[in-house]
């Protein structure tokens, strides 16, 4: 979908003659690297990660997300440090760029909808990092991927999940759903908040990064690849036990936690 006259005259991308001129030679030589990054990381799916146990994957994927950031001229700023170990990392959703941010600092199995394993290239990337799929149009896919869930994390993995279920604008957190979270309560595996902001150099809140409404992924992608001056801030929150919780009411107190984050942030 195409956005509105109104839309684009709000758009974060070069808006003039001179700023176009000089954004096209960036953003070509950053399309360029991201293009050979992922190829470097196609072929290593298949002779490299198979046989990486645990802390080399989690070495190469934080290494392979931290220098695809780089190369999108992202700059990477971490607060709070991770627990090593089985966990379920719960973050705020405002870009596709959150994955990257997340795996960047805390190397996660994300869950994702299963027609993203179809998508080329980055579809065997997706697959070959441990994703589990959920096919959404089953009403009860839910329930096999949450034994999936409490399965990999009772065998030490770290899994991530964004239980807004949309992306928002990165100004606030969204009401969080509660049925994903129950995997880390079978489990049982504690939970590791993580919030994540954008911000530029006019910004707190970048409009850049946020991937809303009818912004296509192209349009992002262009966004991306001509700012300057573009940052991701990672704060990672305590952990939180999980023993004999419930769901809504650990999903209430995780959104609160991250939403009271996130407004300390921006003031």
């Amino acid at each position: 979908m195409s956005a509105t006259l109104g839309d684009q005259q709000r758009q974060p991308g070069p808006s003039g003659p001179l700023e176009l001129a000089q954004a096209v030679p960036l953003a070509a030589w950053r399309l360029s690297r991201v293009l050979l990054h992922v190829l470097v990381a196609y072929v290593r799916s298949y002779l490299v990660w198979p046989k990486l146990d645990e802390q080399g994957w989690h070495d190469e994927t934080a290494r392979w997300s931290g220098k695809l950031l780089t190369i999108l001229g992202i700059e990477l700023s971490v607060q709070g440090q991770a627990r090593p170990g089985a966990k379920l990392v719960v973050s705020n959703h405002v870009s596709w760029l959150d994955i990257v941010a997340i795996n960047s600092v805390v190397p996660s199995r994300f869950v994702s909808k299963a027609e993203v394993g179809q998508w080329p290239l980055v579809g065997r990337l997706v697959t070959a990092a441990g994703t589990l799929y959920l096919v959404r149009e089953r009403r009860r896919d839910a329930m096999r991927v949450l034994g999936l869930m409490s399965k990999a994390m009772r065998e030490g993995h770290t899994l991530a999940v964004f239980p807004e279920g949309t992306t928002g604008d990165g100004h606030g957190v969204m009401h969080f759903h509660a049925n994903l979270l129950q995997a880390a309560i079978d489990a049982p595996a504690p939970v590791q908040p993580v919030v994540l902001r954008y911000s530029d150099p006019l910004h707190a809140v970048s409009p850049i990064a946020a991937y809303v409404g009818d912004t296509t992924l192209m349009q992002s992608l262009w966004w991306i690849v001509t700012a300057r001056g573009l940052r991701v801030h990672a704060h990672i929150l305590p952990l939180q036990a999980v023993a004999h919780a419930d769901r809504r009411a650990l999903a209430d107190l995780l959104q609160a936690q991250l939403s009271d984050s996130l407004r300390s942030q921006n003031h």
